[in-house]
């Protein structure tokens, strides 16, 4: 989503609350309590899972590797669940020209640290920059050359663009911005 006039042009960045990280996250945290819950009813000898009797699993090896594998797939499932809540990754791409700056802004997780800010002077952009990498895991990504800093990354690493809208979106900010588009 985006917000353009004749002199601004704002980008909006998606963070982490999306509807697929939010399946990910339920599917990880019912699944790891399932294994978490028969490990320890294993140990305790009771039924609380209908369909595994606690005298199919005992308690070593199987029981305390189920509760293993339940506990880490909680951990993961809680970091999981507060990427969503404070929504890390999401932020906008500012770029005006009356004032001739360039802002990135990110949301990070909680701490002395969670606001970045990266501001960049609008005549030291050299180009924009398409790389695209095929193969199993496609990833193509628009970055912004900025002079004597490197690049910049303008597209989420979880966006999935195809090749027609990421080179649509490169013309426009390109034209925008009056520099090169670049092709890796």
């Amino acid at each position: 989503m985006s917000w353009r006039s004749k002199e601004i042009w704002i980008e909006f960045i998606g963070g982490a609350r999306k509807t697929s990280n939010i399946c990910w996250a339920f599917i990880l945290f019912c699944g790891s309590l399932g294994f978490f819950v028969v490990g320890i009813s294993s140990y305790l000898g009771r039924n609380w899972i209908s369909f595994f009797p606690p005298q199919e699993i005992i308690f070593f090896p199987q029981g305390l590797v189920m509760s293993f594998y339940g506990i880490a797939g909680l951990f993961i499932s809680s970091y999981l669940w507060s990427t969503i809540f404070w929504n890390v990754g999401s932020g906008y791409d500012r770029f005006d020209r009356n004032e001739g700056i360039v802002s990135i802004f990110r949301w990070g997780f909680p701490g002395t640290n969670r606001r970045i800010l990266l501001r960049f002077i609008l005549k030291d952009i050299q180009s924009i920059r398409i790389e695209a990498k095929e193969g199993i895991s496609v990833q193509r990504v628009l970055y912004m050359e900025i002079r004597g800093q490197g690049s910049f990354p303008l597209t989420g690493t979880n966006e999935n663009l195809t090749p027609r809208e990421i080179e649509k979106k490169a013309a426009e900010l390109a034209y925008f911005l009056n520099v090169p588009i670049e092709v890796l």
